[in-house]
C-alpha cells in the first residue's frame, strides 16, 4: 500500500494497488483493524479506477460520435 492518495492516482497506479490490497485480504493473515482501513482503500481504489475508466468512455464516444450523436465515418480498426 503507497501513501499516495487515490486522487492522485493513474489508472494503473490504482488498478495495481486494488489487486495488493484483494491479495492481502484474501490472504486472512492481516488482523482486523487492518483489514478494514486494506477494505477501506481498496473501496476507494475501485472507485477510482471506475471513474478512469468512464472518463476513457467518454472521450472514446466524444471521438466517435459528431456533435449530434450520431456515429461518425470511421475506418476499420487495423491492428498492424
Amino acid at each position: 500500500m503507497t501513501d499516495k492518495p487515490v486522487s492522485e492516482m493513474s489508472f494503473e497506479e490504482a488498478m495495481r494497488e486494488l489487486e495488493g490490497v484483494v491479495g492481502q485480504l484474501e490472504s486472512g493473515d492481516v488482523e482486523l483493524e487492518k483489514s478494514i482501513a486494506l477494505y477501506e482503500r481498496g473501496a476507494a481504489l475501485k472507485k477510482r479506477c471506475e471513474e478512469k475508466l468512464k472518463d476513457a468512455e467518454e472521450k472514446v464516444a466524444a471521438i466517435t460520435l459528431d456533435e449530434t450523436g450520431a456515429p461518425k465515418g470511421t475506418a476499420p480498426f487495423d491492428p498492424q
